[in-house]
């Protein structure tokens, strides 16, 4: 792990698989809600502030995240001060926008599945999860592209379950996301959940 300071209230984390050995973390999945991502997370905070004197303590704070590649994960972490020196009585809000995630589905049938499950299950809040979602073809598979995911949001855990009953996760690069845009053809191009869900849920 390497923690970098940009500015007074920046900072660049630089995880890698050989630091989550000991932690059963799988770096995928390191942004869903789980008890094993939050705590780590709440250790990264803790080193950061004993190493760089980072102190997020009571000040709302933005994450942005993305990964490098299946081995790198970078993100970085914002702290906002509160212009009117108010007392730290407030929790700290946490916020992450994850550049994607992406789903292999082995054919046509399995998404159009996945949407009448969504269809069925209202419990789930598309709306403020993610801003974009884009079905490819490539390859003669299937890919999901979800964009602009809110990593903290209450439904990413049933989500991204949910999603997984259809189909499979694969860790974000840069190098797949424009091999698709590049090579694959779009099935659905403005809101693939939602489109999916309409006409086949």
């Amino acid at each position: 792990m390497k923690i970098e300071k940009l500015t007074d209230n920046k900072i660049r984390i630089i995880l890698r698989n050989d630091d989550l050995k000991d932690k059963n973390i799988d770096i995928r999945k390191i942004l869903l809600t789980t008890p094993e991502s939050q705590k780590l997370f709440l250790e990264i905070l803790n080193k950061a502030k004993k190493e760089i004197n980072f102190d997020t303590e009571g000040h709302k704070i933005l994450i942005e995240a993305y990964f490098q590649n299946d081995d790198v994960f970078i993100f970085t972490i914002t702290k906002y001060i509160d212009s009117k020196n108010r007392p730290k009585k407030f929790l700290t809000a946490k916020k992450v926008h994850t550049s994607c995630y992406i789903y292999q589905f082995n054919d046509f049938e399995d998404f159009c599945d996945f949407c009448s499950f969504l269809n069925k299950n209202n419990n789930i809040d598309l709306k403020h999860l993610f801003k974009s979602s884009i079905l490819y073809f490539y390859n003669n598979t299937y890919y999901l592209i979800v964009d602009n995911i809110d990593a903290f949001h209450k439904s990413l855990n049933l989500f991204h379950s949910s999603l997984s009953e259809f189909s499979t996760f694969l860790a974000y690069t840069k190098n797949f996301k424009f091999k698709l845009k590049e090579h694959g053809k779009i099935v659905i191009k403005n809101n693939a959940i939602k489109t999916g869900i309409k006409y086949f849920g």
